[in-house]
């Protein structure tokens, strides 16, 4: 008997999403997919509506209006802003935190004391509210130190100071200048930490949890690791090995203790809570949560998952996934982001994009969208600084690169540029050698 086809919703506009529609599509489950407000790429595979993210109720008319049986909300702004709580007010099956659960990533302030109260292995940190208690928290830390906005501010709120002339900059620029804007109205200046960091992305219904593939990105703008930070230049899965033993003391030190204090905390989780750890040898400390998909993990870590998505998200909202099996891939995925000239500071829009249109030369390579737009002609353009990534499968993490990098060669923006150095090393492109920190002129 085929399994009843189900419409789906996929709320958020960037990579994240895109991924999120391409593995929900693999699913025999799968009916019509709705993306809202999509982006480019989505575009091709999903319908589209005008809608704000921020109108719940408009949301929720339209779910009931296309008889959509599950919503999955990609970024984290629905899910600080209350959209679960709203959508399971009316009934509706909706994959993500509620808002209470949702403050592990909305407030580090919050987290870094949630971590603190409920004995899970951090950075030490204090918390200040203006630029006078700052200066003073300053004379106490040891440099390099850790400038964080508490707030949501698209992965660019942190700073890593080097000494304390630059924390005191930091400092003035989120609480003076206001960079960060409402995201730095409180402050976590935080230990600083040296290791290997390493992302772990956990499914839960709020009880049980799966783990699913390691990962790891690359957040700085420019090859070598060097630059300002960014949403995400690139990433793989799955990370390097951790030391033996380390995983379990994850799961009984980091995980369920989380998932504990979250409830004890009265929240409600269906949905995927993100771990960024810093491991060293075999110690590990939390540097932060977030509450859904990573963007740009989630284009590595969704197509190693050969389980049925729609299953696994419905078992995690009915309470149930101890009885769903989790199916992973041995293979290896990477992926590689093409980034508008300028970003993460100001950037040119509406530039046209050659060379992105989907391809079935080889299945294993996926251009994946993020911040583009279809013209009035139907042509895809740039709309975002992080415009799209080329996302591949392979035996292992040097194919999967090597499939990456070549499809990105094929694409074309004008002053767009991406890392050459994802996954490690350096590599050449069209006989030449790239330099560090240099934008590709196209």
């Amino acid at each position: 008997m085929k399994a009843k086809k189900q419409n789906i919703l996929v709320i958020g506009s960037g990579g994240r999403e895109h991924a999120l529609a391409l593995a929900l599509r693999r699913s025999e489950r799968c009916g019509v997919i709705h993306c809202i407000p999509g982006n480019g790429g989505t575009a091709e595979i999903a319908e589209h509506a005008d809608i704000s993210t921020d109108n719940h109720e408009a949301l929720a008319r339209y779910v009931k209006a296309h008889d959509i049986a599950l919503t999955v909300v990609g970024p984290e702004q629905p899910l600080v802003g209350g959209l679960v709580d709203h959508f399971r007010s009316e009934g509706l099956a909706v994959f993500g935190p509620d808002r209470a659960a949702a403050r592990l990533e909305g407030s580090k302030a919050y987290s870094k004391d949630f971590m603190t109260r409920y004995g899970i292995p951090t950075a030490a940190y204090a918390r200040v509210r203006d630029l006078e208690s700052g200066l003073a928290a300053l004379d106490e830390q040891s440099y390099p130190t850790v400038i964080k906005a508490s707030g949501l501010a698209a992965g660019k709120g942190v700073i890593i100071a080097q000494d304390r002339e630059e924390a005191a900059a930091a400092l003035r620029q989120m609480f003076v200048d206001r960079v960060f804007g409402a995201a730095a109205e409180e402050v976590v200046i935080e230990e600083f930490l040296e290791g290997e960091e390493i992302s772990i992305f956990v499914l839960t219904d709020g009880t049980h949890y799966k783990i699913f593939p390691t990962a790891r990105d690359h957040k700085r703008a420019y090859d070598g690791d060097r630059g300002p930070n960014t949403g995400g230049m690139g990433a793989f899965s799955p990370a390097p090995p951790l030391a033996a033993g380390i995983m379990d003391g994850i799961r009984r030190r980091v995980i369920e203790p989380t998932l504990a204090g979250i409830r004890s905390d009265g929240g409600h989780y269906a949905g995927i809570i993100y771990l960024g750890l810093m491991v060293s040898g075999e110690d590990f400390k939390v540097l932060e949560y977030n509450c859904r998909f990573g963007d740009p993990e989630a284009q590595v870590i969704l197509p190693l998952i050969e389980s049925d998505v729609i299953e696994l998200f419905h078992s995690a909202i009915e309470g149930r996934l101890n009885e769903t099996e989790l199916k992973i891939s041995k293979d290896s995925c990477a992926t590689v982001v093409l980034a508008s000239g300028g970003y993460p500071g100001s950037y040119r829009k509406g530039l046209p994009i050659s060379g992105a249109e989907s391809s079935d030369d080889d299945p294993r390579v996926t251009v994946i969208h993020a911040g583009t737009a279809r013209d009035g002609r139907g042509r895809i353009i740039s709309s975002g600084g992080r415009v799209l990534a080329v996302t591949a499968l392979g035996r292992d993490r040097q194919e999967a690169l090597d499939r990456a990098y070549s499809r990105m060669e094929q694409i074309e923006l004008e002053g767009s540029f991406y890392r050459r150095d994802i996954g490690g090393g350096s590599r050449r492109f069209k006989g030449v050698e790239t330099p560090q920190q240099d934008n590709r002129e196209l």
